[in-house]
């Protein structure tokens, strides 16, 4: 269990990432329901490599998909929270919302509590103007995660970086600004 947590929520806890998270997080990549929305599962290498790009963003930025660790057990169940995204399309370069979680994890409301909770960190401490969040046209649970914590959808756009693979390249793309998310009423957090 870690106490370096940048921030916590009702039953997660959010912070950088360890190398001795790797095999955890492997695991997690290499399963094919969790990465059904992506062109393929990772290999531990590619976890690791995984790994190595959020720390050296979390430097740069001050944020990145956060490791997320239920409270209770310390066990890992995965990302949630944002990333500083420069591919090429109409609304970047902007930071983006995101989450991955193992199986298990999967309907218990936390993807939905963590993104809020990442939200208030964007908007209250680094003072960002607006979040995005992407997904593939048919990942409806992402999309519904979207949803719940207030963004707007924007429209459709083809990721740049999924060109090669086309039956993940057309994406939905969703918004909310600093001043929507204040108008509500985000006094749970």
């Amino acid at each position: 269990m870690s106490n370096n947590y940048i921030f916590k929520s009702k039953r997660l806890g959010f912070r950088n990432w360890l190398t001795s998270d790797l095999t955890a997080f492997a695991t997690i990549n290499a399963n094919a329901a969790v990465m059904e929305h992506f062109p393929k599962t990772l290999t531990e290498k590619e976890t690791e490599q995984f790994i190595q790009r959020l720390q050296i963003h979390y430097d740069k930025h001050g944020y990145n998909y956060f490791a997320t660790e239920m409270l209770e057990t310390g066990e890992l169940i995965g990302f949630i929270g944002l990333a500083f995204q420069t591919y090429q399309t109409a609304f970047t370069p902007a930071t983006d919302i995101g989450w991955r979680l193992k199986k298990t994890a999967w309907g218990k409301g936390y993807a939905t509590e963590g993104a809020q909770q990442c939200l208030h960190y964007a908007f209250h401490h680094l003072k960002l103007e607006k979040v995005i969040s992407t997904c593939t046209i048919n990942n409806t649970r992402s999309e519904n995660v979207m949803k719940k914590i207030g963004m707007t959808k924007m429209g459709y756009f083809n990721h740049p970086n999924l060109k090669d693979y086309p039956a993940y390249e057309q994406c939905v793309w969703y918004k909310i600004s600093a001043k929507a998310y204040n108008l509500q009423d985000n006094s749970k957090i």
